[in-house]
């Protein structure tokens, strides 16, 4: 039996701060920065310190005066600020898939997550990686970095679309800080008041040689979402409490050793679904934010997650150590009455859904140093993963609740294990013109098994069925610099998704390969007017072979490689300083992707066909004003617009296929700030708008659709938060 779930997905958003830039150029660690010109800006794509215009990689940051300034709680609440970024969500953080340029699957991630300079996440096809990625409480933050395209070379595995980073606060050796902060929100239709706190304090230990920092948050955020048929209200609410300690021991000028736990967990009540009739009317159940499932669907995740890292420089270059271990537990539960339903009449269905995930990295690097006429990287990477995933689903009685039988007990644990070895470097031909290449070598194994208990005393055990594959992935990037502030590139880059095993039933192949992307690129980066304005714009086309897919026979899944498809499209940002102080910029990206060739039987695309949940439109447009208002007062104010255009639910082909329209929201905030104070009021989908984040059909066991269930944006939200610093 495959895993049953309720799909949806989400996408929020808030803008402001007087470092829009940042979110817009794809900057961080800003230098030299006033209010008048576009500071330089640092960033680590390629795993060393370089120049934002010295990159050949599209790259979004969204550091961590805009996380504040947003109020922030989950990666939805930023996305569409992203150019070709698309978080799903079922209305809580944790049931998070990411796509970027299009490239979206249900089998497993297509786009990498990293806590500082190590993996989060399952890399085995039975992990649910895709639908429950890294989705931290950011405070704590330093920023988000978003790699768009394959990242095969330096970061592995599972980077076909692209990367997504979180950057944590260093420990400081020098200055003592502690700060905390609230907030309170209001949310349309939620029957309670959303609130939140934060404290987070660094204490050098010994001045210079040993420092600790340590922070926690908590976040409540209310339901909306009501029940039609049980009256029970605002059902989807959640809360999030996060927490992490890091050690900075600079044990020489040369030396230095950097110990990090992070922890969260996340508890939902329910999801943020609403049911529609099914098409062509596509009606709003009660008049919209109503659900229909007759029991509770929880959902819960909990992260510990630790590492260290080794930093040693050399004469000639630096030594970089990095490992972690993470724990991750996920537990859903579902209400599978309208699937299952027709074969069990009478009775109630609740499906749990139960993964375990156990991983641990481990890194080594050495690294010549930036500035010769040859730079280079030489690598090598292991992971060893244990992953179990349950699925139980149960029959119960609807007036007392009991359990009357266990319809299927099925356990899928997996194993995985990588390894890998990398190498790039740059040739500096003159000045302005350099090249860079790089490859890397990718080796797992896998084993996989399959145990189910039933009804009736059936019990079946297989497995353990295993898989191996090799794989090379590749970049090169010629770039020239036009001038000092203007860089063109090009980029040709591969990634690849792991295969593994398959389920051992006639016609399916032993195990499933790994599917690649490839990745063409044209850019240019280049600031002008006296360093007022910024654009980055890059064009793109990928081509995607090999994809896993799923099949059946006999009522049996399994996976296959099958198909292929191309995304191609562009992505601009911009921004500009038109006087002192405002800040105006733009994102726009263009999405196309589709299939290339047709699904085989029982796939139901064809080629031609649109790519799901991908939209070919998306965009935002900010302003941001900060003057003064006293000698000890700043006040800003600050604004954005955001557009997602419209998105099929599947293949355009399928007869099952819904439209989610195109939606846009509004979202506002102001800050007043004082020398250790700060005091921010913030409105997000200032209009109410109910846009439609995803419709997918919800159809019974026998194929007859049912409903359409359906994720809208986050109501309104208004709220205030209140920050200080000692």
């Amino acid at each position: 039996m495959s895993e049953f779930r309720r799909v949806s997905r989400g996408i929020a958003i808030g803008v402001g701060s007087a470092s829009a830039l940042a979110l817009l150029a794809g900057t961080t660690d800003v230098r030299a920065a006033d209010d008048t010109m576009i500071a330089e800006i640092i960033v680590t794509a390629q795993k060393r310190s370089e120049n934002l215009q010295d990159v050949p990689v599209s790259i979004s940051v969204v550091d961590s005066q805009q996380l504040q300034n947003l109020q922030v709680t989950q990666l939805a609440d930023v996305a569409p600020y992203v150019p070709g970024l698309q978080v799903e969500s079922a209305g809580s953080p944790g049931q998070t898939t990411m796509s970027l340029r299009g490239i979206s699957s249900a089998t497993s991630a297509t786009v990498g997550t990293y806590i500082d300079e190590t993996p989060v996440g399952g890399s085995s096809l039975y992990g649910g990686a895709a639908q429950f990625q890294l989705d931290l409480l950011p405070y704590d933050i330093d920023r988000l970095e978003v790699l768009r395209g394959p990242q095969g070379t330096l970061y592995g595995a599972s980077t076909i679309g692209g990367l997504l980073k979180y950057a944590t606060r260093a420990p400081d050796l020098k200055e003592f800080e502690l700060r905390a902060g609230a907030e309170v929100s209001s949310l349309a239709d939620a029957g309670d008041v959303g609130y939140g706190g934060r404290v987070g304090v660094n204490a050098p230990l010994v001045e210079g040689k040993l420092a600790v920092r340590a922070s926690y948050a908590y976040q409540l955020t209310p339901g909306y979402i009501d029940n039609a048929v049980t009256g029970r209200k605002d059902e989807n609410e959640y809360t999030q409490d996060g927490a992490r300690v890091a050690m900075l021991w600079q044990l020489s000028d040369a030396v230095s050793l950097k110990l990090s736990g992070v922890w969260q967990s996340i508890d939902a009540d329910g999801n943020a679904n609403e049911v529609l009739s099914l098409p062509p009317q596509m009606q709003r159940l009660g008049g919209g934010r109503k659900d229909n499932n007759l029991i509770p669907e929880p959902f819960t995740k909990d992260l510990s997650y630790y590492s260290a890292t080794l930093n040693w420089k050399f004469g000639w270059g630096s030594f970089v150590s990095a490992t972690s271990y993470s724990d991750t537990d996920t537990d859903r539960g579902t209400d599978a009455t309208p699937v299952y339903g027709p074969l069990v009449p009478g009775a109630i269905l609740p499906f749990a859904l139960a993964l375990d995930l156990t991983k641990w990295t481990q890194e080594f690097r050495v690294a010549s140093d930036s500035g010769g006429k040859v730079e280079w990287m030489l690598g090598a990477f292991y992971t060893d993963e244990d992953s179990s995933q349950g699925q139980v689903l149960t029959a119960t009685n609807p007036a007392t609740g009991a359990v009357l039988a266990t319809l299927a007990d099925i356990a899928l644990p997996s194993t995985y294990r990588e390894l890998g070895i990398f190498a790039n470097a740059t040739y500096k031909f003159t000045d302005r013109f350099d090249v860079t290449v790089g490859a890397r070598w990718s080796s797992n194994d896998q084993d996989f098994s399959q145990i189910a208990t039933g009804s009736g005393g059936l019990v079946s055990s297989s497995g353990p069925f295993k898989s191996s594959e090799d794989v090379w992935t590749y970049m090169a990037s010629p770039r020239f610099h036009v001038s000092d502030a203007t860089m063109v590139y090009v980029r040709v880059a591969s990634g690849y998704r792991p295969g593994g095993p398959n389920v051992q039933i006639g016609g399916a192949p032993p195990q499933v390969d790994s599917d690649s992307v490839v990745n063409y690129e044209l850019g240019i980066k280049s600031e002008f007017l006296e360093h007022r304005a910024y654009v980055d714009v890059a064009a793109f086309y990928m081509d995607w072979k090999d994809i896993q897919v799923g099949a059946s026979q006999n009522g049996v899944n399994f996976l296959a490689n099958a198909g292929a498809a191309k995304s191609q499209g562009f992505e601009l940002t911009a921004a500009y300083l038109p006087v002192d102080r405002l800040n105006l910029g733009i994102n726009v990206a263009y999405t196309d992707s589709t299939l290339t060739a047709d699904l085989p039987p029982p796939g139901v695309g064809h080629d031609g066909d649109r790519l799901s949940s991908i939209p070919k439109w998306s965009g935002a447009l900010t302003a941001d004003y900060s003057f003064p208002v006293s000698a000890s007062l700043m006040g800003r104010i600050g604004g954005g617009y955001r557009y997602v255009g419209a998105r099929l639910s599947t293949y355009e082909s399928a007869p099952d296929a819904v439209v989610a329209d195109s939606y846009s929201a509004i979202d506002l905030n102001a800050a007043l700030s004082g020398e250790r104070w700060t005091l921010r009021l913030f409105a997000r989908n200032v209009t109410d708008d109910d846009g439609e984040l995803n419709n997918n059909v919800m159809s019974n066991a026998l194929g007859q659709p049912q409903f359409v269930v359906s994720t809208p944006i986050q109501p309104r939200t208004i709220g205030l938060s209140l920050d200080v610093t000692f």
